[in-house]
């Protein structure tokens, strides 16, 4: 029996989206007035921790009230026919509540927070809530596992090694404008075909890439490449 096809969905905000979770583009940029850069930013944990804190309380708290829409389920249903990866900019959960087993966060875990002074002793939370004064077992103020911008992303080497060995590449969900996780694509074969799946189509700079564009939401996109990648199997 030959191995089953890969296929490495690379999932971002649109796709939550449709799960009533807000996104940074759809409102300018801005959360309660609050530019992104002082909530989601190194310098802005720096500057005030206590807003960056109450500022994942509140997505947690959204977070823990809504569920995965048919965009995640269609894309966990791809594994009864494909040995599917998903590489995801959603910090939320909901590919894995929706059933997707295989699932590399790339901007990290909302539900999940670590130390400021050994990024190596990462906890998961119980309740939504993260505190000032709430502490390690070093004694070190925790924060968000979220990797900010600022920062560098742990999990690219993996999810660059992913998306070079894939057999089919579906983009849904993301404006690809946030690097490094919109360089993938070019990590990708020009031999796979690749769907991109947005409302505001996001332009592949690479003229080598096979690529076929819905210009649809998360969950309507979705059904139609499921559609085309599980007829005639």
């Amino acid at each position: 029996m030959s191995p089953r096809r890969r296929v490495v969905v690379l999932s971002g905000a649109g796709v939550s989206q449709e799960s009533g979770l807000k996104t940074f583009r759809d409102s300018g940029g801005l959360w309660e007035g609050h530019d992104v850069m002082e909530v989601a930013s190194i310098e802005g944990w720096h500057r005030n921790p206590e807003l960056v804190l109450d500022f994942y309380n509140q997505r947690r708290k959204q977070a823990l009230n809504s569920k995965p829409n048919k965009a995640h389920q269609l894309i966990a249903d791809l594994e009864k026919y494909y040995d599917v990866r998903v590489i995801t900019q959603n910090v939320d959960g909901l590919h894995e509540a929706a059933g997707s087993s295989k699932v590399l966060h790339l901007h990290g875990k909302l539900f999940e927070s670590r130390s400021t002074s050994d990024p190596s002793l990462v906890y998961q939370m119980d309740g939504w809530e993260l505190n000032l004064g709430d502490t390690c077992e070093k004694g070190s103020q925790l924060r968000p596992n979220i990797v900010w911008f600022g920062e560098m992303v742990p999990a690219m080497d993996e999810a660059m090694d992913i998306a070079r060995d894939t057999d089919i590449f579906i983009v849904v969900g993301t404006s690809l404008v946030v690097y490094p996780a919109a360089s993938l694509i070019h990590f990708v074969d020009p031999q796979v075909p690749v769907y991109v799946i947005d409302p505001n189509l996001p332009e592949v700079h690479n003229p080598n890439l096979k690529v076929k564009y819905f210009e649809e939401q998360a969950t309507t996109g979705m059904e139609r490449v499921f559609e085309i990648l599980t007829t005639d199997l």
